[in-house]
């Protein structure tokens, strides 16, 4: 099986093209490849697959085996890796995805490849059940929350995958090894979460650390710097076009008024190309 590692911000994945449809033993497979020490090493397993909706379809599983609906820097790649090697000559294409549907995608190219990736997020879930949360509201803005001891608030946000954005009073140095974990777990998220502890610098700049479920701490999520800014304008934070300034890098996020859709800008880099015997 052939492979290409690819990263968005340091958030990397191994992905595979060619196969037909998810292969049975995904989630062992993932499990086995993103291992850092006897593997590939990744934070997933991408599979780009024939899509009758879209251009390609893309299916993420994550290094613990999981499954994720949605991932932002995974489309970026994507993307990226479809125009360069050929498979969709134009810059302007669609991905499929299991919880965000259908997403358009516009590629910004310099000689012959994507240098930059724009993707169209669709709309933020904001109804707690349809988060899903435990939370009957409509938005589940500035909530309470309890565990080991302590006590936060948080915002709910699902773009196509579950999303929960605590306000810290310094992002970059918060411990998410402790707190992250025990969030994600909570019981008022039913199918686990992802996490996003933020500091707003200014209303055009937020920082942002990322717990993602099912693979721990991250350099970089795009679905979760989607939340965070959708989230602060909930909040009255920020304005609704921002920069994210993740572990990896910046994210440019903008929530349109006339469409309601979330927009997510940022790059997407080939690491290496390599065989895999199975």
């Amino acid at each position: 099986m052939e492979f290409t590692k690819m990263q968005g911000l340091g958030n990397d994945f191994i992905v595979v093209y060619g196969e037909q449809q998810l292969p049975a033993d995904a989630s062992a497979l993932a499990r086995r490849l993103c291992d850092r020490h006897f593997g590939i090493g990744a934070d997933g397993l991408v599979f780009i697959l024939p899509s009758d909706k879209g251009d390609v379809q893309m299916r993420i599983i994550n290094s613990d085996g999981s499954e994720s609906e949605q991932c932002g820097n995974a489309i970026r790649c994507v993307a990226k890796y479809v125009y360069d090697f050929g498979h969709v000559q134009r810059e302007q294409l669609t991905v499929e995805t299991i919880g965000a549907g259908v997403q358009q995608v516009v590629v910004t190219s310099a000689n012959s490849r994507a240098a930059a990736v724009r993707v169209d997020m669709g709309a933020p879930i904001l109804e707690g059940l349809q988060i899903p949360t435990t939370v009957n509201a409509n938005p589940v803005v500035n909530h309470p929350i309890e565990t080991g001891g302590s006590g936060y608030r948080f915002t709910a946000v699902s773009m196509g995958n579950p999303h929960c954005v605590i306000y810290v009073e310094d992002a970059p140095s918060f411990d998410i090894e402790a707190w992250g974990p025990r969030i994600e777990h909570h019981p008022l998220f039913p199918n686990k979460v992802n996490v996003e502890f933020a500091t707003v610098r200014s209303r055009e700049h937020i920082d942002m650390r990322v717990w993602e479920r099912g693979a721990g701490p991250t350099l970089a999520c795009g679905t979760g710097a989607c939340a965070t800014l959708v989230s602060s304008v909930l909040n009255g934070l920020t304005d609704r076009k921002a920069v994210v300034s993740l572990k990896g890098g910046d994210l440019t996020i903008e929530w349109n008024e006339e469409n309601n859709h979330v927009y997510m800008t940022g790059p997407a880099e080939v690491v290496y190309t390599g065989r895999l015997q199975l």
